[in-house]
């Protein structure tokens, strides 16, 4: 008796959780162009949500999110830090790719980690602060979200927690071999966009030299300059606004290496 009524709740609990996958369709689709947020806090995002900020969105630009569904993309788009995570540049780039993209629809995975070293973005690695994984559990979203489209790039900020001397003296290496473990899931030659730190703090400088030599180690990709963005009081983190034109020049340097990749190498 007891069995018969343990199967029979093991029947209802299966027809009870099928509506939660079936409302995401799991066919492929061509038009849904996915793009890959990596990095530290810059990344995800600490700028203050303010009723200007908590308001934008587009039906067209979405979100994976924690319990692997997908939904309308709004700032904070990470989850690494709930009680920190603010506005960052994904949106933005969303809705700008969105924007040049007027067919299909854009969807962004959130794998930032705030705090995180190069060090920590590499298999096994365990970020004591977050208790996460950050590269195996970004390589499990990745693996998750693109059943559902194409993955078209990626975006990478981080380098705060490498911005001195003796830790970014390796530094391209190591983003590199980063970079080429994710293209094994995605493919070899999806372009990467690299953003510089924030100009606002002069130890960021001898870091941003490095970065603007990345695309001569990594293959298809581009940097981009943080030339006026502003932070938010700290010396570490971007501005709401800053975040966000951060954002639209990600996109702008997404989409002009798309239409012209460069191949070149990379580095092993």
């Amino acid at each position: 008796m007891i069995k018969n009524r343990f199967l029979l709740f093991l029947v209802l609990f299966q027809f009870a959780y099928v509506p939660v996958f079936a409302q995401v369709s799991i066919v492929r689709d061509s038009t849904l162009h996915i793009y890959i947020l990596m990095g530290q806090s810059n990344m995800a995002g600490r700028g203050v949500i303010t009723p200007e900020f908590q308001k934008i969105e587009n039906p067209k630009v979405l979100v994976w999110q924690k319990d692997g569904t997908w939904g309308v993309a709004k700032h904070p788009l990470h989850y690494d830090k709930p009680s920190v995570a603010g506005v960052g540049p994904g949106l933005s780039f969303g809705i700008e790719m969105e924007n040049a993209n007027p067919y299909g629809k854009i969807g962004l995975i959130p794998c930032a980690v705030g705090g995180t070293s190069i060090e920590k973005w590499t298999p096994g690695a365990y970020d004591v602060a977050t208790k996460t994984h950050p590269f195996d559990d970004a390589v499990q979203r990745i693996q998750m979200a693109m059943q559902y489209g194409v993955i078209k790039g990626i975006i990478w900020h981080q380098g705060e927690s490498n911005s001195s001397p003796d830790r970014y003296v390796d530094y391209l290496p190591k983003l590199n071999t980063l970079i080429l473990e994710i293209r094994k899931l995605v493919g070899k030659q999806v372009p990467v966009v690299i953003g510089e730190l924030g100009r606002y703090k002069d130890v960021y400088a001898g870091f941003n030299s490095q970065i603007a030599k990345a695309p001569e180690f990594i293959s298809n990709s581009v940097t981009v300059s943080s030339v006026g963005l502003k932070d938010k009081g700290d010396q570490t983190h971007f501005d709401s606004a800053s975040a966000e034109e951060y954002g639209r020049r990600f996109a702008k340097a997404m989409l002009k290496i798309q239409a012209n990749p460069h191949p070149v190498k990379s580095i092993k």
